[in-house]
């Protein structure tokens, strides 16, 4: 399956990966705590088609299997998450010890992620003292896992975790606060600060977040327009980025924010060795247009001060985001730009598309031009030291439900049968390109 037009190599010791995510794939729901994921899927007509994740993939008594296809694949690493409420049930790490253990034995570097949104259901990122009680849990793992695990991830997507599951509702815990949810964005990046500083006193040395970042473009030249796109913008790429890097919120975003903000600040700049981006496609922002607005799925409340809106003249994946391959060259090239020394090497921790077949053709399509994007990005002096690619299996997709596949393996939901796709081999063709 070679291309005619082989991708750029890459530098020396880039770090090519997958990922995925505990409550998305694991299953075994009976031998863990419940979390607000499984309160929100039991509530009715939350979840497009019906579905839950109490079997998902059933990766917990099938991770041998899933460790043999990230080998056949040829990977550097696998990124998967650890369950805050497996980790809280009896024995909950000794799954864990045995993947890392099957990881490493296959040559497949782990690299865990603390938290995923599989927040346990007796916690609430409103209360500030989750924050402290994320860095007990993280210090717990790392005591266990730290011999074997050397790169960490704290959290994934604190952005949308708030925005859909807090302010917007349609992801658990399904609150519809807008933004009444700030107090759980500052908490969120409160516990990133501790959950380092934890890591830190564990011994490990290579730490970073998975946070999701995209170009934000307005509507039309138009001055509503472009001053909505810019606060879309600091909402949801500043407000997350900017306190971790700079030690500071975007203008009139820090003085909404609940506590100390200040000496919180101190701790959630803690330095980072990696900062990690996941990135799908961009953003087209203008003016609020006195509507409720329904955007891929999400109702948009008339009341927020912006409207998200379709852009048009890219082809869309299906689930209908626009395939942007030069909006990630971009993205990177500007947070190079905007934080200057004060970024640390980058990490692609996801990226990747919803495409059905198992000859997905649009998702190699997808992978290919993306990967060439990343790669004129370091070549216009961005620090990329790694991609990893969204997702190894198809699992549940959050509010819908098993009606989108990401993976590049594709699971049966009824045999749970794993099938790799064409993307697969096409995947581990450009991993054994780039190391020949």
């Amino acid at each position: 399956m070679a291309t005619t037009n082989p991708i750029p190599r890459f530098p020396a010791g880039f770090l090519w990966g997958v990922s995925t995510s505990a409550h998305q794939i694991e299953g075994a729901a009976d031998a863990r705590e419940a979390s607000v994921w499984d309160v929100f899927t039991d509530g009715p007509g939350r979840v497009r088609d019906g579905s839950t994740a109490a079997v998902a993939c059933d990766h917990v008594h099938r991770h041998r299997e899933d460790v043999a296809l990230l080998a056949g694949l040829g990977v550097d690493a696998y990124r998967f998450s650890v369950s805050w409420p497996r980790v809280r049930s009896r024995g909950g790490l000794d799954f864990y010890d045995r993947l890392v253990d099957e990881l490493c034995a296959a040559g497949v570097r782990p690299v865990p992620t603390l938290f995923h949104w599989d927040l346990p259901a007796d916690l609430d990122w409103l209360e500030r003292d989750t924050a402290q009680r994320f860095a007990e849990y993280a210090s717990e793992v790392a005591g266990r896992l730290g011999d074997r695990v050397t790169k960490w991830i704290t959290l994934n997507e604190p952005a949308e975790h708030t925005l859909l599951g807090h302010a917007l509702g349609v992801h658990a815990p399904g609150r519809k606060l807008l933004f009444d949810a700030l107090p759980a964005a500052h908490h969120q990046l409160l516990a990133h600060g501790l959950a380092v500083r934890a890591l830190r006193a564990a011994g490990a040395d290579d730490i970073g977040i998975a946070n999701s970042h995209a170009p934000t473009w307005p509507a039309s030249e138009d001055e509503a327009d472009v001053a909505a796109a810019g606060f879309y913008d600091a909402l949801l790429n500043g407000m997350f980025a900017d306190p971790l890097l700079l030690g500071r919120y975007p203008d009139g975003i820090g003085e909404l924010m609940p506590g100390d903000v200040e000496a919180d600040l101190k701790v959630v700049a803690e330095p980072l060795d990696w900062y990690g981006i996941n990135y799908y496609a961009p953003t087209s922002v203008g003016a609020p247009q006195g509507t409720e607005i329904d955007f891929g799925g999400v109702r948009m409340p008339a009341e927020l001060p912006f409207s998200v809106r379709v852009i048009e003249g890219h082809p869309v994946t299906d689930f209908g985001w626009p395939v942007v391959p030069e909006a990630l060259t971009e993205l990177l090239t500007a947070f190079r730009a905007r934080y200057g020394d004060r970024l640390p090497p980058v990490v692609v921790t996801e990226n990747g598309c919803a495409y059905d077949g198992l000859d997905d053709r649009d998702r190699i399509t997808y992978l290919d031009g993306h990967i060439r994007a990343l790669h004129r990005a370091v070549e216009a002096g961005v620090d990329v030291r790694g991609y990893f690619v969204w997702s190894l299996l198809d699992n549940f997709e959050w509010a819908e439900g098993y009606a989108r596949r990401f993976g590049l393996v594709h699971v049966d939901f009824e045999t749970l049968e794993r099938t790799p796709k064409a993307s697969y081999g096409w995947f581990g063709e450009l991993l054994r390109e780039q190391r020949a």
